[in-house]
């Protein structure tokens, strides 16, 4: 049997070093809950690890030996697929409810957030669609109509959770996949002006975003309530100083900093690795950022260099949201990390992204 091409070593090698970082980082953040319940870190250290990321990893292997086109062949299906998935969140009984919100469905001891998936196939299907109209994307029948039908889907299914976030993070990736496709600027505008009305005729609508910016503005307001998180995550990054405590040294994860496991895992390395290892995670996306463009724009075809595109997207801007939030640049989000962040779903769901991108990246054209 012929021997399939080689898969970017480079890209590949940040991956790795992301998911090694990461799982260190986990368990040091879990620390805490050790120390107070050991069954509940064993727990949720099986579901991140087992999975997350064996069970990610195995499969990213695989899709990264399937060629790409199986997905463009597929994306109608696989949509379809997740979209029945984030419908079982409506069905009495089906799924789990924390904090108000439905966004988990429960499989005997596993439970697993449908929404992942949902970001996955919109980018699939929009870029299988952006490929086949190629020029067609510039005309609003064909481009700007497309774009707001699959905006106005995930928006239905996605902020009735309710889980704004991830429709902002899968907004993102949509747009950038329409502008790189060939999209007319006008037509962003009048998307970037129909968004920023939506958004505040939603904030008017959701108190807890008002109060999200609220706090983003003034912290110090509510010190013990709406903005205790923040104020605790500047604590445990500017503990860190430049070179950190140490590994598994922070104190801000035992019983001061809300989520050390989940959004505010980066305010636990920041304190424990200090300013260059919290530069180094930042790092490390970049260069993963920069080189999954690089695969996009030598990718064999349209598909191949809008699902890159979408894909490299979501888990830069999530990641770099997160990071952000966690030291006060925008407003709290409750995005995990990718790669690092407790969210067994989202790992399991970033290493198949990874695998569709090595799977693209072993057909790069010169130049």
């Amino acid at each position: 049997m012929a021997r399939l091409p080689k898969t970017d070593k480079f890209l590949l090698l940040l991956v790795l070093t992301l998911v090694t970082v990461g799982l260190f980082i986990f368990i040091s953040a879990s620390f805490g809950l050790l120390a107070r319940d050991g069954r509940a870190f064993l727990l949720i250290a099986a579901r991140q690890v087992i999975f997350g990321l064996a069970a990610g990893g195995l499969l990213a292997f695989v899709v990264s030996r399937t060629p790409h086109n199986w997905w463009r062949k597929n994306a109608f299906w696989f949509l379809s697929g997740a979209i029945f998935l984030n419908l079982l969140l409506f069905a009495p009984g089906l799924a789990v409810e924390h904090g108000g919100a439905r966004r988990w469905l429960e499989v005997f001891w596993l439970s697993f957030q449908p929404s992942e998936f949902l970001k996955l196939g919109v980018i699939l299907y929009f870029a299988a669609w952006l490929g086949k109209v190629k020029g067609g994307v510039a005309t609003v029948k064909h481009g700007l109509l497309p774009l707001f039908i699959l905006l106005a889907v995930s928006a239905a299914i996605i902020l009735s959770q309710p889980d704004t976030d991830t429709f902002i993070v899968l907004a993102a990736a949509l747009v950038s996949m329409f502008m790189a496709a060939g999209g007319r600027w006008r037509h962003f505008l009048v998307v970037f002006f129909i968004a920023g009305l939506s958004f505040v005729l939603l904030i008017s609508a959701r108190p807890y975003l008002t109060d999200r910016l609220k706090t983003f503005i003034d912290p110090a307001a509510d010190p013990l309530g709406a903005g205790y998180q923040i104020q605790q995550s500047i604590i445990a990054v500017g503990s860190g100083e430049i070179f950190g405590r140490g590994f598994g040294r922070s104190v801000q994860k035992f019983g001061y900093l809300p989520e050390p496991r989940g959004d505010s895992i980066f305010a636990v390395a920041a304190e424990e690795f200090g300013f260059i290892g919290s530069a180094a995670i930042v790092v490390l996306f970049t260069l993963f950022a920069l080189r999954g463009f690089w695969v996009a724009r030598r990718a064999p075809d349209f598909f191949a260099a809008y699902t890159t595109i979408g894909i490299v997207t979501i888990i830069i801007f999530q990641s770099f949201l997160n990071i952000a939030a966690m030291v006060g640049l925008v407003p709290l989000s409750g995005m995990p990390l990718i790669f690092i962040s407790h969210g067994g779903t989202a790992l399991f769901v970033s290493l198949i992204e990874v695998g569709i991108i090595l799977s693209i990246s072993r057909h790069l054209k010169a130049g």
